[in-house]
């Protein structure tokens, strides 16, 4: 390669429980934001089921489900707990969408 670094796409952690209808239904409006404005390539998105992975919202100090976190890197960008709805995660959002 010519040396130049590609940046990473910034994960989108998309912290939820199986058996929740909120959940289900904050996870349709994500689908929703990412695929209306043409941004589904914009984010890793990474699914952490409560059940399966208690480990890393213990890690995330993830208190609310369904969590949205932002992670560029190594660090954390930004976090948006329980969304109402698809306005909610568009503004959370903004800064990275197109």
């Amino acid at each position: 390669m010519s040396g130049v670094l590609v940046a990473e796409k910034p994960r989108l952690v998309f912290f939820h429980s199986a058996v929740s209808g909120h959940c289900r239904r904050v996870e349709g409006f994500l689908a929703q934001v990412l695929q209306r404005r043409r941004n589904h390539g914009t984010f890793r998105v990474v699914r952490v089921a409560e059940e399966e992975r208690p480990d890393l919202l213990e890690r995330f100090a993830v208190a609310e489900l369904p969590t949205l976190v932002v992670v560029e890197g190594k660090t954390v960008r930004g976090r948006l707990e329980r969304p109402r709805g698809c306005r909610d995660i568009e503004g959370f959002l903004a800064p990275w969408l197109n």
